[in-house]
């Protein structure tokens, strides 16, 4: 697996020294815990964009016609490396992108009460299970993602965020 990071806001290394090193671990576990391979077998590339609200509001409005910053936005690549006669054996297999605003995630950390680096754990775990097809379109697909989730961070170390999530919301009842 090969993991791209662009470092696009200095306030990421500036506040979080580490950022780079835990989204391409969390990426790793997320790959990993998904269990996913490419039809042939190759290996996948993916890059992660660590970047601004300001850019995240920019890619959120082209891509999705949305207005506004949001956490964490993933783009799946339209693959042809796995088709045979198309790509070299051995090639890799571009998974795609994700990007994750920093503004967003310090805010949502401070928020929730959890270290920034668990949050931007999670919302790398998250954004990878969307490029490997999971989504939460509906509460089916919702829970299996997020029991994935969870998963996953338990591997790194995270608290499940949906459990915690709701335990704030029932202390504040």
């Amino acid at each position: 697996m090969e993991i791209d990071v662009l470092v696009e806001a200095s306030d990421w290394l500036r506040c979080l020294p580490l950022a780079r090193d835990i989204a391409i671990t969390a990426a790793a576990a997320s790959f990993s815990g998904i269990g996913e391979k490419t039809a042939a077998g190759q290996d996948v590339e993916l890059s992660i964009l660590l970047t601004d609200n300001t850019t995240i509001a920019a890619l959120n409005a082209k891509w999705r016609g949305k207005s506004g910053p949001t956490n964490v936005l993933s783009f799946p690549a339209e693959n042809i490396a796995h088709m045979p006669g198309i790509a070299p054996p051995g090639a890799l297999v571009l998974l795609g992108d994700v990007a994750v605003a920093f503004e967003t995630l310090m805010a949502e950390a401070r928020a929730a009460g959890i270290a920034p680096e668990d949050h931007l754990r999670h919302l790398i775990v998250h954004g990878v299970m969307h490029l490997c097809g999971y989504d939460h379109e509906n509460d089916v697909d919702a829970d299996r993602m997020e029991i994935r989730e969870a998963e996953i961070l338990q591997t790194l170390g995270v608290s499940n965020p949906y459990v915690a999530a709701e335990k704030r919301l029932e202390h504040h009842r």
